[in-house]
């Protein structure tokens, strides 16, 4: 077990040095989620506590939520979704591993345990929401071009069924992470989650439905109340104007 683990680290610390474009960093992130994991099964069979800011941890956590390699891809494109979706997948896989930790398998999901998980972690969440924001913005442009490629007899109800769920599941994402901004959130990880919010406002605009992005504004007015960061304010006010603006 330790010489596979050692074997999967090797492989996701050496795969992104050749990373030149979505699929490769999606293979990247794959490795790394496994390693991620093997490293969280070992640190929880001893009895002990993950450290996701050093080595191996903080290393594999890095190339599964890598904001650099996403912001360096080439504009989307229509045939980019199974990529993405390996990529997602192991994001998925990781960021429950993280919250979820300390519950062993098929052990039932305890609220108390993914709180704790989440105050403790919460650098690693905040930057794993960030991440997700950014991601998820690239999934929503692929396939909304996609389906925009797409054959008028292809577009069927079923399709127009599942981008309305994965419109949906987008709003509930940000919806979270702004939830996790009003309770107690350290400046700097509010400031991470709304730059991220900024930075993607133009596609969120076009994307979310119109009752998400009514119920999402007003979800924002109420910020101030608990998240005092100036620039993080000043992010979330151009997020939720961009929102308002859409039509």
């Amino acid at each position: 077990m330790r010489l596979l683990g050692s074997l999967l680290l090797l492989a996701a610390l050496a795969a992104p040095a050749l990373a030149q474009d979505g699929p490769r960093d999606a293979a990247a992130a794959q490795n790394a989620a496994q390693a991620f994991g093997l490293y969280l099964d070992g640190v929880l069979k001893s009895g002990g506590e993950p450290n996701f800011t050093k080595p191996p941890a903080a290393d594999l956590f890095r190339h599964i939520f890598d904001v650099a390699a996403l912001k360096a891809l080439p504009p989307a494109k229509a045939d980019d979704i199974p990529w993405l979706l390996r990529w997602g997948a192991a994001v998925d896989q990781s960021y429950k591993r993280i919250i979820l930790y300390g519950l062993q398998p098929g052990q039932p999901i305890d609220q108390l345990v993914m709180q704790r998980n989440m105050s403790e972690y919460q650098d690693q969440c905040a930057l794993v929401m960030s991440f997700l924001i950014r991601f998820e913005a690239r999934q929503a442009t692929t396939l909304t071009l996609f389906l925009e490629q797409l054959p008028q007899e292809q577009r069927t109800p079923a399709r127009a069924a599942g981008l309305q769920q994965a419109r949906s599941g987008s709003a509930q994402t940000i919806t979270g992470a702004i939830m996790a901004m009003k309770e107690g959130m350290k400046p700097g990880n509010a400031r991470l989650i709304a730059g991220a919010l900024r930075d993607t406002r133009d596609i969120w605009a076009g994307y979310i439905m119109p009752d998400d992005r009514s119920r999402i504004t007003k979800l924002i007015a109420d910020t101030p109340a608990t998240v005092k960061d100036r620039e993080a304010q000043k992010n979330l006010a151009a997020f939720a104007g961009a929102l308002t603006a859409a039509k």
